[in-house]
């Protein structure tokens, strides 16, 4: 069964700039692992502006089953394990991640990826988006980091360059 699972990054950044509601018209349920969850609940707790996950209904918590299946990187957190994790027990699963590492061992792996930038792309080609320029503008003041060479091209695919 094919997933679309998420990582925090690009769950709390389209939160902050308003566009969470992109994955559900996008990919219509969204899966996250426990750690995913927690990671939010914590955030939420220091008082983080936070999406609820247990509050969306198109977002469905699964559990790793086999934990042997998450990476072992010692510098990978504990979401993106379990997001690869789960991506490796339901092969043909799509991977909605920003971390670098995670990118590189999703890549390795041979797995269907994108991001938060490739879900504003998406959305913007699939006319639920007019345009992406100022929502980049707005992820950069939220902390996402983008190269200016990745913004560029982004911006090129989006015919906004």
């Amino acid at each position: 069964m094919m997933l679309t699972i998420c990582d925090t990054s690009p769950l709390l950044y389209l939160h902050l700039v308003g566009q969470l509601e992109l994955l559900h018209l996008l990919y219509n349920e969204i899966v996250i692992p426990p750690a995913v969850q927690s990671e939010l609940v914590v955030g939420a707790n220091q008082g983080v502006n936070v999406p609820e996950p247990l509050q969306i209904s198109w977002i469905r918590v699964i559990p790793v089953q086999a934990q042997a299946l998450m990476p072992i990187v010692t510098d990978l957190g504990l979401g993106e394990s379990e997001v690869i994790g789960l991506a490796l027990e339901h092969p043909g699963s799509r991977i909605i991640m920003d971390d670098q590492l995670g990118r590189h061992i999703v890549a390795a792996n041979q797995m269907t990826l994108t991001g938060t930038l490739g879900v504003l792309l998406k959305a913007k080609q699939a006319g639920h988006l007019n345009e992406i320029k100022m929502l980049l503008n707005a992820l950069r003041t939220a902390g996402l980091w983008m190269s200016d060479i990745l913004v560029e091209s982004v911006l090129s695919q989006a015919n906004e360059a």
